[in-house]
């Protein structure tokens, strides 16, 4: 039995236009709850890199979801989390939702953070993201037909941010998931070359995938232009994360949630039929 909170507080997103936080935001003023974005744009606006912008943002909020853009395992993420902790807690916050990630020990220091803050907490931690193949930096090599990446046979359990998004709700607008970690992942394991064929066969054009050395990945970023710490973001991901540290499946949606997390399969015929890999 679901324990519903019996006032609907605002809750504040952070990240709340990135791919799992502008799908919080959504369900939660779907289902009527105030909730404040934390974005440079908003008002009042939130700014990871201005900490003055930080406690007018948790003024008046009861609850935060808390995803941190890039990633945690960036340096400098974990000093942060802890001061917007701190802050959140010393503001009168009563509940903080984390995203997470696997097998990131900069992460995990993170998680630690946040139980150990005397509030509420709740842990979701995940895989690689169904959407970073249609919403992110894999979509233009998707549409050239030809993604090269240094992605071996090491598979990769892919979540879809959407069951992200349902277990964050529902620990944030219920009190049945207070100190839960919840883990993760998709229904089954997939190398990167296996996921870029169900894209294709989805899409209906043929879509080349190449196993490529992370050096000579780099280069080809460095060519385009990209910058320099997301260079390093996807090279720590591709080289360290995905090591084979990964490569098992975890019950988190189904102990959160009481089903079967969404298949790859069904979110690549879904975004195919909206058009994402066709030029």
């Amino acid at each position: 039995m679901k324990t519903a909170n019996t006032t609907k507080q605002t809750v504040l997103v952070l990240g709340g236009t990135g791919k799992t936080g502008s799908r919080v935001a959504a369900q939660l003023k779907e289902k009527g709850w105030p909730v404040r974005i934390g974005s440079r744009s908003a008002d009042p606006s939130f700014d990871w890199e201005d900490k003055t912008t930080w406690e007018p943002a948790l003024q008046g909020i009861d609850a935060v979801y808390l995803s941190y853009h890039p990633d945690l395992a960036i340096p400098g993420a974990v000093d942060k989390i802890r001061t917007l902790t701190q802050t959140a807690v010393k503001s009168g916050v009563k509940k903080i939702v984390l995203l997470s990630g696997r097998g990131e020990k900069e992460a995990q220091a993170c998680e630690q953070i946040v139980m150990n803050s005397g509030i509420s907490w709740t842990i979701v931690r995940c895989a690689w993201f169904n959407q970073n193949f249609s919403e992110g930096y894999l979509v233009d090599p998707l549409l050239a037909g030809h993604v090269a990446l240094p992605a071996g046979n090491v598979a990769e359990p892919f979540i879809d941010v959407e069951d992200i998004a349902d277990v964050a709700v529902a620990a944030l607008i219920t009190e049945d998931h207070n100190g839960q970690a919840y883990e993760l992942t998709g229904p089954r394991m997939m190398t990167f070359a296996e996921a870029v064929q169900e894209i294709a066969t989805a899409a209906g054009r043929p879509i080349q995938y190449q196993a490529i050395p992370v050096e000579e990945y780099k280069a080809m970023l460095v060519e385009y232009n990209i910058p320099d710490d997301f260079i390093w973001l996807v090279t720590y991901l591709f080289t360290e994360v995905l090591d084979g540290r990964n490569a098992h499946l975890s019950d988190g949606v189904q102990r959160a949630l009481g089903r079967a997390p969404r298949d790859f399969s069904e979110y690549a015929r879904k975004t195919a039929a909206e058009g994402v890999w066709n030029a």
